[in-house]
């Protein structure tokens, strides 16, 4: 049966092609966005961030925190962390209750707000919508009335919808950024609070003098009107939401309406009740808005999908707030936000609000999706937020500070020097086994060393990986992994050889032998890696990926640079005709005799289904000392043949 057609160029080519590829995505991001050429470093090498956090519990609860809430608290900060990628934070407990979070290199401000943030998080209708800061010129800092800013911030008046509120933090300024400013002309973010005075005027509806926090009728529900009690009111006239106000956000009660600011600090609201807690949400992921034809519109959005109860609270409070979508008639029609401020919702995280999208259709399924002016970055952080922001503690920041390397870049250095040195020994060694085959077999471990550099320094780049000490480990342990697959191939190989096949068929048969027993092997390593670094964390999940990263380039490197260059070389004279010192020299491996006689002045191949006449010296693979062994071998059976039958 004849071979099927091989191209071991075509492997070359695109093997190349990758190789090329993945260094133009590295240099185009290190010249355009300043990215590293080289892998980021974890904590044990690099140093970091620690934070103690100390939990306590929540408005709403009195009872005390046990075991069970610090381990789910570290799990919960361990995922948010981790969300994107593999950095190898050190997360745990000291004491009772304390919580040590170590963070490699220095954190980005998200990660911060994440591991501050924390954890509980609701959702509630809106009932108004304010402007908490508005651009004002600086000469006119003291000149604005205080009757003008309640009659703005009473306006509900806002220039942000929904959706571009959902980025959160994006448009943040600080409030005292226009301050050093003296040019005429130019602005400052000016807090719309006013003081308690004009605020009381206008919050004491029946003018009593006192601030009643009860509803004068018994509301329909969570999106009513009757919420919106002097006391609230007051608060969100009050409320300060710029950077300078520097006040910790707590969220009211569960079953109260409250006055809140949004995470840029350029919003504020009144908020009705919780409709959905968050515990009710079971997961909310990032990805691109798809068509109806499963299409994609490049726009990125944020998918919400509830439990059970969390699905049916959520339905009922969409078909309130969609009844607000054209217009609301109690609250004069709609806002500045393009649509009446009860058709949002907000999510409050800690008191905050992260988002407040518009109810664009009623949700019966318990999915839903919140689209807007994202970007993959910032639907990410929301989803992060979203996906891990339930929890019932609360945690306060006890100490920041900056820690140094547990062993530091010279043990990087060692165990570099260590991967060099057992690189060299490999090499020697194969060199001594298989000798000219060792051009084959270095060449495949230069080629899996420049991938596997690549690979690392562009998940450094697109997922946070950081190499650690235990990554290096993996890493010098993927070259004994490389070495094995050409050991198998190239006995596989030398083996066919011994039992009297041809070269050029030797490397076939061999091939198609080893590379099952190659991607058994690998197998095997990726599904222990996969296990270890699901079951695992830290430095131990940091080496379960760099093997299991390794272990795919090993497969890589054997299908598309081993074996197709094993298939060009062994078209050239030195290792086709089994050269003494090409590896694949017959004589040395102690080659059993090609060729059996098989009657009537013929001979068969070993091995072979076919039968080849030994006069037929075109394409039957033999060297011209093998066919003129193989003619003498016929005349001699020949003979002995014709003795025994006279």
């Amino acid at each position: 049966m004849a071979s099927h057609k091989r191209r071991p160029v075509r492997a070359l080519v695109t093997l190349t092609v990758a190789i090329v590829a993945a260094c133009a995505a590295l240099a185009l991001g290190h010249f355009t966005k300043g990215v590293s050429p080289y892998p980021d470093l974890a904590l044990d090498l690099k140093g970091g961030t620690q934070l103690i956090l100390t939990p306590t519990v929540t408005a709403g609860g009195q009872r005390e925190i046990t075991d069970d809430d610090i381990t789910q608290a570290i799990s919960i900060i361990r995922n948010r962390i981790d969300a994107s990628g593999v950095s190898e934070s050190e997360i745990s407990s000291m004491g009772n209750s304390n919580i040590m979070v170590s963070i490699p290199g220095t954190p980005s401000q998200e990660q911060l707000d994440l591991i501050r943030a924390s954890s509980q998080m609701n959702f509630r209708p809106v009932l108004r919508m304010g402007l908490a800061q508005t651009d004002a010129p600086v000469q006119d800092t003291n000149a604005q009335s205080g009757d003008a800013s309640a009659t703005d911030a009473q306006s509900g008046a806002t220039t942000q919808s929904g959706e571009v509120t959902a980025q959160s933090g994006e448009d943040a300024q600080s409030g005292q950024a226009g301050a050093v400013a003296s040019q005429p002309g130019q602005t400052e973010l000016r807090s719309t609070a006013v003081d308690a005075a004009v605020a009381m005027s206008f919050a004491d509806k029946d003018g009593d003098g006192v601030l009643s926090d009860t509803p004068t009728e018994q509301p329909e529900n969570a999106s009513s009107l009757q919420w919106e009690t002097e006391q609230v009111l007051y608060d969100f006239l009050t409320l300060d939401c710029s950077a300078s106000a520097d006040v910790k956000r707590v969220e009211g009660l569960a079953d109260k309406p409250y006055a809140a600011c949004d995470d840029s600090g350029r919003i504020k609201y009144i908020l009705g009740p919780v409709t959905v807690p968050g515990s009710d949400l079971k997961s909310a992921t990032a990805g691109l808005v798809r068509t109806q034809t499963g299409g994609s519109t490049g726009a990125w959005s944020v998918s919400l999908q509830f439990n059970n109860d969390g699905a049916e609270k959520f339905k009922e409070s969409s078909e309130i707030l969609y009844g607000f979508h054209d217009s609301d008639p109690e609250a004069g029609g709609n806002g500045g936000a393009g649509t009446p401020d009860r058709n949002h919702f907000a999510v409050v995280l800690d008191g905050t609000v992260i988002t407040a999208p518009s109810m664009n259709s009623i949700i019966p399924t318990g999915q839903a999706e919140i689209t807007g002016n994202f970007t993959a970055a910032t639907s990410r952080t929301l989803a992060n937020q979203l996906s891990f922001g339930s929890l019932p503690l609360n945690f306060e920041v006890e100490s920041e500070q900056q820690i140094s390397a547990t062993i530091g870049t010279d043990h990087l250095t060692v165990g570099l020097w260590a991967a060099m040195i057992g690189f060299l020994l490999v090499i020697l060694y194969l060199i001594w086994q298989y000798r000219g085959l060792a051009i084959i077999s270095a060449g495949s471990l230069v080629v899996a060393s420049i991938i596997t550099y690549l690979v690392i320094t562009l998940l450094s780049w697109w997922m946070g990986y950081r190499l650690s000490l235990a990554g290096v480990a993996g890493l010098i342990m993927a070259i004994g992994v490389t070495t094995d697959s050409f050991i198998v191939y190239f006995e596989r190989v030398r083996d066919e050889v011994r039992d009297g096949r041809p070269l050029r068929a030797a490397v076939e048969e061999g091939w198609d032998r080893a590379k099952r027993t190659i991607l058994v092997s690998d197998a095997v390593n990726l599904v222990a890696a996969v296990v270890l670094y699901l079951l695992a964390v830290g430095g131990v999940q940091g080496f379960a990926f760099t093997l299991g990263v390794t272990t795919v380039i090993d497969i890589a490197v054997i299908f598309l640079f081993t074996h197709p260059m094993m298939e060009l070389l062994i078209r050239m004279r030195f290792f086709g005709e089994g050269h003494k010192f090409s590896g694949l020299d017959p004589e040395h491996l102690g080659a059993k005799n090609a060729l059996v006689y098989a009657g009537r002045g013929r001979v068969v191949v070993r091995g072979e289904s076919g039968v080849k006449d030994t006069k037929d010296e075109a394409g039957d693979g033999l060297s011209i000392a093998e066919r003129r062994r193989a003619a003498r071998l016929a005349a001699q059976q020949a003979s002995a043949a014709q003795e025994e039958e006279n």
